[in-house]
């Protein structure tokens, strides 16, 4: 019988069973994870999960009997270690291997750590999995001072829940701004100033220099001083899990690198999905994306090409962050001299920021406009011409524009 094995267990592993299954595959699945739970969601764990408004079993992609209805072998709780790509074998970390006849490496990525010293103080935290946020979540204790080092989505959103929660925060950012690689200027000083309204305090251009305490953090030393901290949380991006990839020969560059079908360019049987990839944008430059919509249509495309019947990604990418009863959405990608076209007023919490590239419509990022954001990704994706003017005016609505 044919095999395939997926190695991961998040969003693409799931889609990709999901996948298979629907469009005709009756061959053998095996999802190989190296955590004791089936694919599960990551966006809520910083957000309705950590705040504890939603229970665990709703994390979960599919229920149990989806894997068992499926006829899905689950090998959870153990790593795959080295693919022997001549004899089709995954090795395992229990001293076992598995034959595949197809390969899809859905393996996610990793918090990167910081390297300062101080790091492995207790009471210094990082937020990627379920055991993550079950660690941090009972010291999120009011009138404890914690320190979240960057300002990002994660460390963002961490710190919404933990002044809602009535910790003192205090967020350290290396960069001028906040998310200053995912959304523009205008974006990031509307965040500061509703973060700074709901008492967050912030070093914006400070890098952390370390952390202090007698086994268990005391002060977080930035910017030549210390600042007093009971918790750390360390947001400061993730690096993808291309080592197996990169050590069978498949090439590498900031995750592995797949063609349009989502198949490894080095290996026929081996293909791979989500946030471990590097792949062609719609521009056809090279790019990794972290998100769900990119882990969940490369894996469908993936399935397919698995299955014989390859059909070329070309997605347009969305991302979104919810931060106290703000709910940030962008589709598109941004590039360093866009047009940026402001569409409402930021001060009534309901606006979105177009950026415009050769008259088109690149990417739009919306806050508590959903019209602006379902629109603008129409315009993405259809990419049709629309003026600067028809765009700011709020007088013409969204639905007359598309």
């Amino acid at each position: 019988m044919e095999k395939f094995v997926i190695v991961g267990a998040g969003q693409a592993a799931a889609q990709a069973i999901a996948s298979l299954r629907a469009e005709g595959y009756s061959g053998a699945i095996t999802l190989v994870g190296d955590e004791l739970y089936p694919p599960y969601q990551r966006p809520p764990l910083s957000k309705a999960y950590l705040l504890g408004k939603l229970e665990r079993d709703r994390l979960f992609l599919k229920p149990d009997q989806f894997y068992t209805e499926a006829g899905v072998e689950l090998r959870l709780g153990v790593q795959a270690t080295a693919i022997d790509r001549p004899a089709r074998r995954l090795q395992l970390s229990d001293s076992s291997s598995l034959r595949y006849d197809k390969l899809l490496l859905a393996t996610g990525t990793r918090v990167r750590r910081i390297r300062v010293p101080g790091a492995e103080l207790a009471g210094v935290h990082y937020l990627r999995s379920i055991a993550d946020v079950d660690l941090l979540r009972p010291a999120l204790v009011p009138g404890k001072k914690l320190a979240v080092i960057g300002g990002g989505y994660i460390g963002l959103e961490v710190a919404a829940v933990a002044v809602k929660l009535g910790l003192e925060v205090t967020v350290f950012e290396a960069l001028e701004r906040l998310m200053a690689r995912a959304v523009s200027p205008a974006l990031s000083e509307f965040y500061l100033a509703e973060h700074r309204a709901a008492g967050v305090k912030f070093h914006l251009n400070t890098g952390v220099e370390g952390f202090t305490g007698d086994g268990e953090l005391r002060a977080v030393r930035a910017g030549g001083a210390e600042h007093a901290a009971d918790l750390a949380l360390v947001g400061i991006g993730v690096l993808p899990n291309a080592e197996i990839a990169a050590a069978a020969g498949l090439s590498c560059d900031d995750g592995i690198v797949v063609n349009r079908y989502c198949a490894s360019v080095d290996d026929p049987e081996i293909f791979a999905a989500g946030d471990c990839t590097r792949h062609h944008g719609r521009d056809g430059s090279l790019l990794r994306l972290e998100c769900v919509q990119n882990a969940i249509d490369q894996a469908k495309h993936a399935a397919l090409a698995m299955l014989g019947r390859p059909t070329p990604y070309s997605e347009v990418p969305w991302f979104w962050s919810d931060q106290y009863d703000l709910k940030l959405q962008i589709a598109g990608l941004a590039r360093p001299g866009d047009d940026l076209v402001l569409r409402g007023n930021p001060a009534a919490r309901k606006f979105a920021v177009f950026h415009l590239r050769k008259g088109l419509v690149a990417a739009v990022e919306a806050v508590n406009a959903a019209p602006e954001y379902i629109v603008g990704r129409k315009l993405i994706t259809d990419a049709t011409p629309v003026s600067v003017e028809r765009l700011a005016d709020t007088a013409i609505s969204m639905k007359q524009i598309a």
